[in-house]
């Protein structure tokens, strides 16, 4: 299975190789990650590992995530006869929850760590991008826009005709307009792996990642050939 790790983007600097070249990269405080669950082919119809990071206080939490963590105690609870009950981490509430599908050795109640990386050439980061708000067509889709004379009257920014005169008579869809830009699940692949450092559990990666500072990203290693 791919390594994988959940974190927060620190945020971009730059840093010297040992022949002097600069190289930017993005700083990624990467774990440590509890093991939540392991999904297994025979009970849950397909493999994976569920990672959580940052611990959420308890009185924040409501009782599903307190539960899914650990075992509570109630009359409430329901037995089912038959039926193993789930392992639980027996750790605090998670903040940010996601699963990296395929097989695994890890245990529920183990943590990952950055050291995992060690070795990894590169990496896939999936994040939220920046919530831009409505954009225009220049600014969500690169457009040139219209000339600044020859007719033009205080349009220069739009985007233009987008009809399809009698026939078909509409707009076909997908057409690039002004609209939401942003704030959508983005992965940037293939990005070089220039430092782990253990003790700090941080992940330097080449290259700008989506997303604020301080947002939660995925990390897994790369399937991609270069």
């Amino acid at each position: 299975m791919p390594r994988g790790i959940l974190g927060r983007k620190v945020g971009m600097t730059q840093v010297y190789l040992e022949d002097g070249t600069a190289v930017p990269v993005t700083v990624i405080q990467a774990g440590p990650c509890n093991v939540l669950q392991v999904r297994t082919q025979e009970r849950d119809g397909y493999e994976a590992v569920q990672l959580g990071f940052e611990d959420k206080p308890r009185r924040l939490a409501n009782r599903s995530e307190r539960g899914h963590v650990a075992k509570l105690d109630s009359k409430r609870q329901k037995s089912r006869a038959g039926v193993e009950a789930v392992a639980k981490a027996d750790c605090e509430p998670q903040r940010f929850i996601r699963e990296f599908r395929g097989q695994t050795d890890s245990e529920v109640g183990a943590q990952v760590t950055v050291a995992e990386f060690e070795g990894v050439k590169a990496v896939d980061v999936t994040a939220t991008s920046k919530g831009r708000g409505f954009a225009g067509v220049m600014k969500r889709h690169n457009f040139s826009g219209q000339r600044a004379t020859h007719g033009v009257k205080k349009v220069h920014r739009h985007a233009g005709g987008t009809g399809c005169s009698a026939s078909p008579s509409r707009v076909f869809k997908g057409r690039k307009m002004a609209g939401h830009y942003g704030n959508e699940r983005v992965t940037t692949r293939n990005l070089q792996v220039v430092k782990v450092d253990e003790e700090n559990h941080l992940l330097l990666v080449r290259g700008a990642v989506p997303g604020p500072n301080g947002g939660f990203v995925s990390v897994r290693e790369t399937n991609r050939l270069r």
